[in-house]
């Protein structure tokens, strides 16, 4: 009797060791996952205010508006201001504009599209993640916000 005893101890043991481990896999997982999320909303500051020293540069008559949309920031539970802020930033651009856009703002332009659309894998990834039954039930999120989609984005 005692050897099936003891075997079962070792069974639940090892189940035991391998939830845990399974367990801090996942919440290693979703610290890197927050850690490329806020590196990527940097990149997208960092491309939003690019362009709008760029405009500020190229259209003169926008650097005051172009400044006080740069004074916003992007943070993890509020991006709707700003880019509220960037589309009427951008709708102004495209009023003082006369045909295409010169190269630089076209090139900025690529660039914050690029990294929206880096934010965004990130913030789905991160999500796909978060929102699983065990995270949310384990809180292995801990108290971090749910990310935002950018740019309209679902």
């Amino acid at each position: 009797m005692s050897g099936i005893n003891v075997a079962l101890v070792v069974i639940v043991v090892a189940l035991a060791v391998a939830t845990l481990t399974w367990l801090y896999s996942i919440a290693q997982r979703l610290d890197r996952l927050h850690i490329r999320l806020d590196r990527s909303r940097d990149a997208l500051q960092a491309a939003l205010d690019r362009r709008c020293a760029v405009v500020a540069a190229l259209y003169p008559q926008l650097a005051p508006l172009a400044a006080e949309v740069e004074q916003m920031r992007l943070t993890p539970t509020d991006l709707a201001e700003r880019l509220v802020s960037e589309e009427a930033f951008m709708s102004a651009v495209a009023e003082a504009q006369r045909g295409d856009a010169p190269a630089p703002l076209q090139d900025a332009n690529t660039r914050v599209e690029l990294a929206m659309r880096f934010y965004n894998d990130a913030v789905d990834d991160t999500l796909a993640l978060r929102l699983r039954p065990t995270v949310r039930a384990l809180h292995l999120g801990g108290t971090a916000a749910l990310p935002q989609f950018a740019g309209g984005h679902r």
